[in-house]
């Protein structure tokens, strides 16, 4: 029989133990213990990509909103997913060349933005604060950025979730768009838990600057300049918040103490994507942007962003076009770009100049051909999706391209990528440079890419 001391000091330790779990239970994350059931309902409801969902808009003047949507300003609406009804939501046009080219060739087909907590403070869509709902401009496969997050994630590097959704406003039928969770709070608790850190989104005003910033050069301590990193900061930050950045973005100059600074595994991983899809419309392109930069800690990681300008077709449209496939198909994997740009893109630059760092890179590569295309489990998801999503695009009411084009552009970056692949693997055994340089003296063993004729993804003519 157990005496009463005994039976206290038992019942005092059950309690300090269920006082421990209600701890851990609320606080896991701060801890770093994951949650067992830790995807957000909208994940799991909206970002199921095995299906198409629904997306209808209610808005009172749908033909104001198209008049104004170069404006950029938001309008209230409702937004109903799956039957599930958000009220008074705020809803915007989105993008830059791209909206543009939309107003001046009379199209009204806009990439929009969704901010659940715009009008109403804490609103969400079970937990996602904010959208996009992406036109697929310049893609006719409407398959560029859903593959490209779809490598990312893959590869393991934190993208936003994505899926397909037909869009009606006011009850009519709009289209075929892909929504994508933009990285703002919901992303970075989705990703980095309650207490995670700074979330920006560098980019320029004008092109024709420097933006030193944007390419993440350390140019002085000065907090001016760095305006175009810190004005597009999703979160509230202080003077210590920049200080932290400012202090990275030395070291990753300087090249020291790069694993104290930069998130090197991740951005190894990110660049082994980045490259193969061919983006130059990005921080590996004459823009530098088309990226998320993440802080916490006083350590980086770059997030991917926007690649409807991907596989190759970044120079479409544009006044000396380059519709060259064998040049795309075998573009160098070492030196993604010429070296005035590559010596002024130090987060790339400077992190494959150090010899360990670009053998992972190139072990990173690898593990990306063998898993992701090798394997065979590219071309049953590009089937398995193009099947999902081409009794949409065959009804597309605001579609720019027919359903004809949109069947031989997912054929079109299929081969691209499957092709892109043979040429990648050529240059990780030699058989390929993998450097302008080299490539520039000797395209003798470059893959046949003659099968592939880049426009059919999509080009600025289909709008016309």
């Amino acid at each position: 029989m157990l005496k009463k001391k005994s039976i206290d000091k038992i019942c005092i330790a059950v309690a300090a133990a269920a006082v421990a779990v209600v701890i851990v239970f609320m606080k896991g994350e701060s801890l770093g213990i994951a949650r067992m059931s830790g995807a957000p309902e909208y994940e799991k409801r909206l970002f199921d990509d095995s299906r198409v969902h629904r997306v209808d808009i209610e808005i009172e003047d749908w033909d104001e909103f198209i008049n104004k949507a170069p404006e950029e300003e938001y309008s209230v609406c409702d937004i109903i997913i799956d039957g599930e009804r958000t009220e008074k939501a705020g809803i915007r046009a989105k993008g830059n060349n791209s909206l543009n080219l939309t107003e001046k060739y009379g199209h009204e087909r806009y990439s929009l933005k969704v901010e659940f907590d715009h009008y109403v403070e804490g609103g969400s869509y079970l937990g996602l604060d904010k959208m996009s709902l992406d036109a697929s401009f310049q893609d006719n496969s409407y398959m560029k950025n859903y593959l490209a997050y779809d490598m990312m994630s893959a590869m393991g590097v934190p993208a936003p979730l994505c899926s397909y959704v037909w869009v009606t406003v006011n009850g009519r039928d709009w289209g075929l768009f892909l929504a994508v969770e933009e990285p703002e709070e919901a992303f970075a608790r989705r990703v980095y838990g309650r207490d995670h850190g700074k979330l920006y989104k560098p980019d320029y005003m004008s092109l024709e600057d420097e933006n030193a910033d944007v390419a993440l050069r350390y140019t002085g301590d000065e907090v001016n300049n760095y305006e175009n990193i810190f004005r597009n900061a999703k979160f509230d930050i202080a003077s210590n918040d920049k200080k932290r950045v400012i202090e990275a973005l030395k070291n990753l100059s300087q090249g020291e103490n790069l694993e104290k600074y930069v998130d090197v595994e991740g951005a190894l991983r990110y660049f082994t994507v980045q490259t193969f899809v061919v983006n130059l419309d990005s921080y590996l392109g004459p823009t530098g942007h088309n990226y998320y930069l993440y802080e916490e800690n006083g350590r980086l990681t770059m997030l991917p962003w926007d690649y409807n300008l991907a596989f190759g077709t970044y120079s479409l449209g544009m006044p000396q076009p380059v519709n060259d496939a064998e040049l795309y198909v075998n573009y160098p994997i070492d030196t993604p770009y010429s070296g005035e740009v590559m010596m002024n893109r130090p987060f790339f630059h400077n992190i494959m100049k150090k010899g360990e760092y670009y053998e992972a890179y190139h072990m990173y590569y690898d593990q990306f051909l063998r898993e992701y295309f090798e394997s065979g489990y590219f071309e049953t998801r590009v089937r398995k999706t193009a099947e999902m999503i081409a009794p949409y695009a065959a009804k597309d009411p605001t579609a720019y391209c027919s359903y004809e084009e949109h069947a031989e552009a997912v054929d079109t970056i299929e081969n691209f990528c499957l092709l892109r692949a043979q040429s990648v693997r050529k240059q990780l055994e030699g058989q390929i440079p993998s450097t302008v340089k080299g490539q520039s003296e000797d395209r003798s063993g470059f893959v046949d890419a003659s099968s592939v004729w880049i426009p059919h993804m999509g080009e600025i003519a289909d709008l016309k």
